[in-house]
């Protein structure tokens, strides 16, 4: 069996990325710190799980021996939590970034798959998105980013490491934590509607997202890893929906019928995103096999039989 390692294993992405990995045969080491993760989430799985943080090099030299492919999801997520603390933000995922660049090239890891983001493209007013536009970072979170995917170029380039970074669009899906302050908005709208209460929107609710189902985003990432490809590729759908009208499905799906309470703006909150996929589609493989209807049916029954116990 191949060696993988998944930093961030104990997250939303990360643990579902490490049960499809096993799924496949591989061999996975899971290295999470548990600030964000949740060593439940990958309950019975059957891995190697180390404690431990990317802001040690040494502890990261240890774990990446022999290792075929690092899948780099660790980071401390969050635009509102990067405003409030940007400090430990390029703490975590700058710092933290190089470091699982180095301990891969020192223990001579084949390929990174660096777990980037949609907001390093900022609110430019050119739609969709592609990958050849120029970054325009309105937050510390998107300037992280932005600095862990030219930190893979530059390793790429000097130290011959093979890098593929790829963009999330807005991912959803099964084990997203809702009780965070800086929980994602599908999470909480779904807590919320289920509970009877009524969704909160920031804005207006005619910002628009593109928002991606986990497992489309795993798929993404084996893909990145079985094809002999390097760069920057958007993971999305390539279709976008306002905050109001994801509000409206999710209680159409739920059988609710609430009225949302609007709330200020949130400061670093672009207004629009949606991708252009054609790239990854082309080099990739990737094709999304999940509409938002779909993807959020799943997503809800998962909640609705999970929420207690969170």
């Amino acid at each position: 069996m191949s060696k993988v390692v998944v930093t961030g294993g104990c997250g939303f992405i990360g643990s579902n990325l490490v049960e499809e990995l096993i799924k496949l045969g591989f061999e996975v080491v899971v290295l999470d710190n548990l600030t964000t993760g949740k060593i439940e989430n990958i309950k019975g799985l059957k891995c190697k799980v180390v404690i431990a943080d990317i802001r040690d090099l040494k502890a990261l030299r240890d774990i990446f021996v022999d290792t075929e492919c690092v899948f780099h999801q660790a980071a401390l997520p969050s635009v509102a939590r990067s405003i409030k603390d940007p400090v430990l933000t390029n703490d975590v995922n700058i710092t933290g970034t190089l470091n699982v660049l180095i301990a891969s090239r020192d223990c001579e890891v084949e390929k990174v798959i660096y777990a980037s983001s949609s907001s390093v493209y900022g609110d430019t007013p050119t739609l969709p998105k592609r990958e050849d536009m120029k970054p325009n970072p309105k937050s510390p979170y998107a300037v992280s980013k932005l600095a862990g995917e030219y930190y893979c170029r530059v390793f790429s380039e000097v130290y011959g490491l093979k890098t593929v970074c790829l963009r999330y669009f807005n991912v959803y899906g099964p084990k997203q934590d809702p009780y965070s302050e800086y929980s994602a908005v599908v999470p909480r709208f779904i807590c919320r509607i289920i509970k009877g209460k009524p969704p909160i929107i920031f804005g207006d609710g005619n910002q628009t997202r593109d928002f991606t189902f986990v497992e489309d985003v795993v798929k993404a990432n084996i893909l990145a890893m079985k094809k002999n490809v390097e760069g920057i590729f958007n993971i999305a759908t390539g279709k976008r929906v306002s905050i109001k009208n994801l509000a409206e499905m999710i209680m159409e799906i739920v059988g609710a019928k609430l009225k949302p309470i609007y709330d200020k703006p949130r400061p670093g909150d672009i207004r629009h995103s949606l991708a252009d996929i054609s790239l990854t589609m082309k080099k990739l493989g990737y094709k999304p096999e999940y509409d938002l209807r779909k993807g959020l049916e799943v997503t809800i029954r998962w909640f609705s039989m999970n929420l207690k116990k969170s």
